[in-house]
């Protein structure tokens, strides 16, 4: 996947493949803070595909809103490809959306680890007629702002990829 097209041309696309296959869409947004629902809504006419979006910032509204399990944190921890299956998985069962992106990361400048450094985001994809798929990709520690741009965009394409599968 390639991140080089700007989000809004990207969620265009995302809407009208969307709308060509009949699907609904939500999002279960932490480290992107809800950039990706407003890359999609930012577009006249989103509402007939985008059904809602979830911005769970907190462990606590992750599992208030989107039902992750404590356990899936406290094992896995909030950035873990784990915690964003349980993420989109969530946002499925809590709309009356087709598809759901979760994104889950460590945008910086702090809370990173060896384990986890800055710019680690982790993904999911839940379909409610397909297997849940996940992906973690470590971004460049290019600043906030970047990391958080990169996420929008893979997430976006990553829609992209699921609404034509």
């Amino acid at each position: 996947m390639s991140t080089k097209h700007a989000p809004q041309q990207i969620a265009e696309r995302v809407l009208a493949e969307a709308r060509k296959r009949g699907l609904r869409i939500t999002t279960a947004e932490s480290c992107t803070g809800g950039m990706v629902s407003a890359a999609l809504t930012d577009i006249a006419g989103s509402s007939d595909v985008f059904e809602r979006g979830f911005v769970t910032y907190s462990n606590e509204s992750k599992q208030a809103m989107l039902g992750v399990a404590a356990e899936t944190i406290a094992a896995h921890g909030a950035v873990s490809t784990e915690t964003a299956r349980a993420m989109a998985e969530g946002a499925i069962r809590n709309s009356r959306a087709d598809i759901a992106v979760a994104i889950t990361g460590v945008a910086g400048p702090g809370g990173g680890s060896a384990e986890k450094p800055v710019g680690l985001v982790c993904f999911a994809i839940a379909r409610k007629d397909k297997s849940t798929l996940d992906r973690r990709q470590q971004f460049t520690d290019s600043g906030r702002t970047a990391i958080r741009l990169d996420a929008t965009r893979m997430a976006l394409e990553m829609l992209l990829d699921a609404t034509t599968r």
